[in-house]
């Protein structure tokens, strides 16, 4: 079938399927939309440094919130009540390759419990390289360390508390550093037991020859389901350090790194790159190169990937293209066939930006097996919108300013609420539509989706 037949087939497919729970409506006042509003006691952002994160910091099984930018961390609950604020020089930045990581929107904070007590930490750096492990309820100090740093390398940028030996929890933790001189990439990496790395003990393992993606941190995920997490960038190491395997045209640089199920033939989850100077999308797997695919050399730059057909289980990777203005996204299936591509300009509402959408999240927004991509305008602090990936087209609107946004469940039906960072405001948009399946398990029972929403930055969200 050849590719005008292929995008009307699936234009009559898509046509008589249901799209979403909550219909479009008028910019501002989305139907089935509700707010719900948190002030914050802090600055809002002035740049692109800092982020949001949800966890369960005060334990009582609601997700809660913690937020970043420079000098400051704050947590706050649930229900908007504040918790604890620290002042602090948190490792925070923008532009990682002259600045260093997490780089933009990166919020350089995570919590889980990292000590096996049973109560949550929040972990974080300074710009001291001191890593700090805090509990959750109260800010206060449980442990600090300040790990040797690699030559050639000014201060640990990124702590990423994680699971290297199997223990079941976040035991151990994994410290990344990008290069002092030069473009700055993330390739050095230490891991540590926490506990040890806290009584001044000696690391696990470290390397100086991790390829990370350009713009980004390592993500972590057990993509062979041993309990074990690996190390994801252009190179895939392994929970003790061992290179895995590597993308293909690594002499070029990956722009976004996203992991998932793409291919479920093959054991174990894949990890998607999007290729800049090549301008290429690839699939990585444990045994190697899957396969490796472009659209007319045009480069992909971000990403989403999910379900987003109806009716069917197959993963899809969306680009979203580089262009500045007049962005033109295609569409590949799990087998790197090209299948969709159009032009925003003829899908996005009036009064919409030409330069289209940035920040761009896959979102479990109706409760339906079909997923929906969210997404800011570009290049401003603007609207956000809800929108169906293959065919463009625009689900709901959200008049906004939004500085920051984030997906997550953080109220408790597993479907993803959308986060929105609005200066010193923190908006949560809810789906306030009847969830077709109440009873299925909350997303953050799976512990890859836990390192999803927590090591991220505006490149890989």
């Amino acid at each position: 079938m050849n590719r005008i037949k292929v995008k009307l087939a699936w234009g009559i497919i898509l046509a008589i399927g249901i799209l979403c729970g909550v219909p479009a409506s008028k910019a501002g006042s989305p139907e089935g939309i509700r707010q719900k509003v948190i002030k914050l006691e802090i600055p809002g952002p002035q740049d692109s440094a800092g982020g949001v994160i949800a966890a369960d910091v005060n334990d009582d099984g609601a997700m809660d919130f913690l937020v970043t930018v420079p000098g400051h961390l704050a947590v706050y609950s649930n229900e908007g009540k504040k918790l604890w604020i620290h002042k602090t020089d948190i490792v925070v930045g923008c532009q990682s390759e002259s600045q260093g990581l997490p780089g933009h929107n990166g919020p350089g904070v995570a919590a889980s419990d990292v000590d096996g007590d049973g109560r949550c930490e929040v972990v974080f750096l300074t710009k001291d390289s001191t890593v700090h492990i805090v509990d959750g309820r109260t800010g206060r100090e449980k442990y600090k360390a300040k790990p040797g740093l690699p030559k050639g390398v000014t201060r640990w940028e990124l702590a990423m508390p994680c699971d290297l030996r199997g223990t079941g929890g976040e035991r151990d933790i994994l410290l990344q550093a990008t290069n002092a001189k030069g473009y700055r990439m993330g390739k050095y990496l230490t891991a540590y037991n926490i506990k040890q790395m806290a009584a001044g003990g000696k690391p696990l393992w470290q390397t100086d020859e991790f390829l990370s993606c350009a713009h980004n941190g390592a993500r972590i995920a057990d993509l062979n389901g041993d309990g074990k997490d690996e190390i994801l960038g252009a190179t895939l190491f392994s929970a003790d350090g061992k290179l895995i395997t590597k993308a293909v045209g690594t002499r070029w640089h990956m722009d976004s790194v996203f992991v998932a199920d793409v291919r479920p033939d093959i054991a174990g989850l894949e990890v998607v790159l999007l290729e800049e100077g090549a301008n290429q999308v690839q699939l990585l797997g444990m045994g190697g190169p899957i396969w490796r695919v472009h659209c007319r050399k045009q480069e992909p730059q971000n990403a989403a990937l999910g379900r987003f057909k109806a009716g069917s289980e197959e993963i899809f990777i969306w680009c979203r293209s580089r262009y500045s203005v007049h962005q033109k996204p295609f569409v590949f299936n799990s087998n790197g066939e090209m299948i969709f591509e159009y032009k925003m300009d003829d899908v996005a509402p009036q009064g919409w930006t030409a330069s289209g959408v940035e920040i761009i999240y896959c979102i479990d927004w109706t409760g339906q097996r079909q997923q929906l991509a969210c997404a800011t305008e570009r290049h401003t602090s603007g609207d956000v919108c809800l929108f169906e990936p293959l065919m463009g087209k625009f689900v709901a609107r959200i008049q906004e300013k939004a500085d920051r946004l984030y997906v997550a469940d953080v109220y408790g039906d597993w479907r993803e609420e959308i986060i929105v960072l609005n200066g010193s405001e923190l908006r949560i948009y809810e789906n306030t539509a009847k969830n077709p399946r109440p009873k299925y398990k909350r997303l953050w029972t799976d512990r890859n989706y836990r390192r999803m929403k927590q090591y991220y930055n505006y490149y890989s969200p």
